[in-house]
């Protein structure tokens, strides 16, 4: 894509750790960003619980990327248009991403390579379409890069970054002239905003990761009701989308934390917050309330996916769903560990292999108003 970057676009962020998705390293090409670790493996190289991870990894080591210019499964059925292919291609991400984390863990430079093939593949095929529905998953592209930047070269680590810079202020630059649709304001804007947020994170911008936290606040006070509601339950009925809303808004906030800021608790005009919104999900979540999804729905194509059977697009929510909104959340509030393993037993990949921010340098305090 064309390039949006200015000259003063680029001020590194002078803060110490850095999270891309989740599990980040810091940058530290500039004098001004320090380099210290902020994914630090919490599990031995040969713990049990890596184990998986690295079956599958073994089981794809001689796989080749297969990247494509354009990724579409957005308002599409399986079959139609190029939404097989891209769901193919798409397995590559957190592919790359589980191979950064296993060299992270066990310094084994397969495990490197393979990481960097796929990273580099992506990078030099992919043109990004800011559809933040076909493109949510580039977080585990993000990490994969932050994760492997020690072992890059000068000119790896500037390609890299800038294609990251340059994506994420188009984005920004779509955002600050939204149209009027309900996709500026749901759903779709979360994953706007955390890819914006994690891009930040990841490049050192300053002045997009302040981009990042005004656009964060501002999808809050429009997405969120006073008790924790979100929009995208009353437009669509389901609490599949309140789920699918959360996820990267918390994912956002997880990539502030490293900042020092606290975005869970933040709170909107209307009082509400990341935190009440976790709130407002739990009587679902644990079973105590259920819910008929997509019944009065506003948005066509929910019926069209309940008619062709894909599941979760009719009957009863399944609480399991919402297993990794509260892994997230736990990070804040440990007090929902034990629903959070009830609802999904093992947890994300990175959790167990990445502090989330060390608390001696990375106390979380609350954001500034």
């Amino acid at each position: 894509m064309p390039s949006t970057r200015s000259p003063q676009r680029h001020a590194p962020i002078g803060r110490a750790a850095l999270m891309a998705g989740l599990c980040l390293t810091l940058l530290c090409g500039s004098p001004a960003v320090l380099a210290v670790d902020a994914c630090r493996p919490r599990l031995a190289a040969d713990t049990t619980e890596l184990a998986p991870m690295l079956q599958q990894l073994q089981a794809s080591i001689d796989r080749p990327p297969t990247p494509m210019p354009a990724l579409h499964t957005e308002g599409t059925l399986p079959h139609q248009g190029i939404h097989d292919q891209s769901a193919l291609a798409r397995r590559d991400l957190p592919l790359m991403q589980h191979a950064a984390l296993a060299w992270q863990v066990t310094g084994d430079p397969r495990w490197l390579q393979m990481a960097r093939r796929y990273l580099f593949s992506w990078i030099g095929t992919y043109r990004p379409s800011l559809n933040p529905i076909d493109e949510t998953g580039f977080d585990a592209l993000i990490d994969t890069y932050v994760i492997i930047r020690p072992a890059l070269d000068h000119l790896q680590r500037e390609q890299t970054r800038n294609y990251l810079r340059d994506w994420a202020w188009a984005y920004v630059s779509a955002m600050r002239h939204p149209g009027h649709q309900g996709s500026w304001r749901n759903n779709w804007q979360s994953h706007r905003v955390k890819l914006v947020t994690l891009m930040a994170v990841a490049t050192g911008d300053s002045r997009l990761f302040d981009a990042a936290r005004q656009l964060f606040r501002q999808q809050l006070d429009i997405n969120l009701l006073v008790d924790g509601e979100v929009l995208d339950y009353r437009q669509r009925d389901a609490l599949h989308y309140v789920v699918y809303d959360l996820q990267p808004l918390l994912q956002a906030a997880l990539a502030a934390r490293t900042h020092g800021e606290d975005w869970y608790h933040w709170r909107n005009g209307r009082g509400a917050s990341l935190a009440s919104a976790i709130a407002w999900l739990l009587p679902y979540a644990t079973g105590q309330r259920s819910h008929q999804e997509f019944v009065y729905s506003h948005v066509q194509f929910d019926a069209e996916r309940a008619r062709a059977g894909l599941p979760g697009f009719s009957g009863r929510f399944d609480p399991h769903k919402a297993g990794m909104i509260y892994w997230l959340a736990a990070e804040w509030d440990p007090a929902l560990l034990p629903l959070a393993r009830r609802l999904q037993p093992t947890p994300p990949s990175w959790l167990p292999l990445c502090t989330q921010a060390a608390p001696t340098r990375m106390a979380a305090r609350r954001s500034r108003a």
